[in-house]
């Protein structure tokens, strides 16, 4: 994969990281391509400043994806305007920051087959991220062993090792990893948090110090790193490590961010530690600022944690007055953090107003309500919510009809519970399987002997593609406690290629000594 070696030894002498690849792209060399008549100073300049007609105004505004950016550039030329490399590299980071990762993707391959674009390894680092987005792991492998000449470099190879770490391909991360320490690429600390994410979330825990002590030979910690290794000792529960993890991060001279701050905050919260907690949530709130938002909706809720009302209406307060507008994600831990601390009725007014200002019709805003109705035993007040959400148009998602199950297998209204689980499996394209909710009802019918309406439930389990010897097993279960004989439940099973087990044998000997049932015409 990563041949000649020996020649990319200029690789490291480049001063952008692949990280800088996928966040600021480079503009590099390359000037302007230019078709036509003259250019006046306003059809030269690029996305951004200013008003009037740009290149990457007209990019950014390619809403829908059927359409094509590559015809709106060659537009642009035919109208004899010029595009230069950063106006486009510019437009691509917005289209990616965007998400809009086809029309960002077919701007880097317009770029790829100009000869006057000269590209660097950062942009091919970043068309490789999106390539792997729009089109696959196999289709980035593939651009990577296509790259031209002297491209295969470090930033390369770090994009190729974030896409295997985005898709949690521990092997081939490990594999390419190796390869990029024989090349000398792992004198970034780029490569090896990537390595420290990866483990984390596949849970390789076991992984981590060896990572660290490998990082160490080769380069310096930076607080990313620090952050990922502090998030290993919270998810343990080592109070004792983070502390010294922390006092480290001190000791190297590097500014701990607001992550660092809410980690320790929240592993301190979690020991029973208020005192300390709320010195590390002091500190945090002090650094928190406009540029890193996301940080406002972690300060509501560690305040919430530790039961401080005044604390989350201030921290409320500060982003109303910090943003013009506030987001979802803000409006769900405030109303989650007010029902935490027993305030529904504040919460209410809280989605009201999100009711009237967002416009988003994000489900999961709504569902912390209706949650919080059901786990007050409030189920007609959850009905008629469920009717207000559709009438503000809300779609109601599949945890919303979730919700609606638990809450009537609460009050054992068994009709209701098949209903609403009838309309979770149908709100998803795939039912993801809940053996949980799946026990649960089951144990109800068990309980009560309703045949009629385990063999219902069954029928909605295979046709979700979902049938296995416990639910047959359950299945016998009820048919026992009713006192009834199952029909050609062997054939049955064979029929849905479940295998029977002991219990399977031993709850058929059973039922096979009671009476018929009476349920022959719901039996598939």
């Amino acid at each position: 994969m990563l041949r000649r070696c020996l020649r990319t030894a200029l690789f490291a002498r480049r001063s952008f990281s692949a990280e800088a690849a996928l966040e600021v792209v480079p503009s590099g060399g390359g000037g302007a391509t230019r078709t036509g008549g003259g250019v006046d100073g306003a059809t030269r300049t690029g996305g951004g400043g200013g008003g009037g007609d740009t290149i990457g105004r007209r990019l950014i505004s390619l809403i829908y994806p059927k359409r094509s950016a590559v015809v709106t550039i060659n537009k642009w030329l035919e109208e004899g305007k010029t595009v230069r490399k950063y106006e486009l590299n510019r437009a691509v980071r917005e289209l990616r920051k965007l998400k809009r990762y086809k029309h960002a993707l077919e701007i880097c391959e317009w770029m790829k087959i100009r000869e006057d674009m000269k590209l660097l390894q950062g942009d091919y680092a970043l068309h490789l991220d999106l390539v792997a987005k729009v089109r696959g792991v196999s289709s980035a492998e593939k651009f990577f062993e296509d790259l031209p000449e002297g491209m295969r470099g470090q930033p390369t190879c770090s994009a190729l090792l974030h896409t295997y770490v985005q898709n949690k391909l521990s092997a081939k991360a490990e594999a390419l990893m190796k390869k990029m320490s024989e090349c000398g690429f792992t004198k970034n600390i780029l490569a090896y948090n990537h390595m420290l994410s990866l483990y984390i979330s596949n849970g390789q825990l076991d992984k981590v110090p060896l990572v660290i002590k490998e990082l160490k030979k080769n380069t310096s910690p930076d607080v990313v790193t620090y952050n990922l290794w502090l998030t290993v000792c919270a998810s343990k529960n080592n109070l004792e490590t983070a502390e010294k993890v922390f006092l480290q991060l001190k000791k190297a001279k590097i500014e701990p961010d607001w992550v660092t701050h809410s980690t320790l905050t929240n592993l301190y919260i979690k020991n029973d530690l208020h005192e300390k907690a709320k010195v590390t949530l002091k500190e945090m709130e002090k650094g928190v600022h406009r540029k890193n938002r996301v940080a406002f909706s972690s300060l509501i809720t560690l305040h919430a944690n530790l039961g401080d009302k005044d604390g989350v209406h201030r921290v409320w307060k500060k982003i109303k007055s910090t943003f013009r507008k506030m987001n979802d994600a803000e409006y769900m831990s405030m109303i989650a953090s007010l029902l935490k601390l027993e305030g529904l009725e504040e919460a209410e007014n809280i989605y009201t107003e999100w009711e009237s200002a967002s416009g988003t019709g994000d489900s999961r805003v709504s569902n912390l309500l209706l949650a919080a109705y059901i786990n007050k035993d409030q189920m007609n007040r959850a009905e008629s919510f469920l009717d207000q959400m559709v009438e503000k148009g809300i779609s109601p998602s599949y945890t919303t009809f979730e919700l609606l199950t638990w809450g009537y297998l609460k009050t054992e209204d068994i009709d209701k519970v098949m209903d609403y689980f009838k309309k979770a499996i149908e709100s998803v394209k795939k039912w993801e399987p809940d053996d949980k909710i799946v026990r649960e009802i089951f144990s109800n019918l068990e309980k009560k002997g309703d045949i009629e309406t385990a063999e219902q439930f069954l029928i909605t389990l295979r046709n979700a593609g979902y049938v296995t010897t416990e639910i047959y097993n359950s299945l016998l279960r009820t048919y026992a406690k009713a006192g009834k004989m199952p029909l050609i439940v062997a054939e049955r099973m064979k029929k849905d290629k479940v295998q029977l087990d002991e219990d399977t044998q031993q709850l058929i000997k059973l039922t096979s000594k009671l009476c018929v049932s009476e349920v022959p015409r719901i039996v598939s």
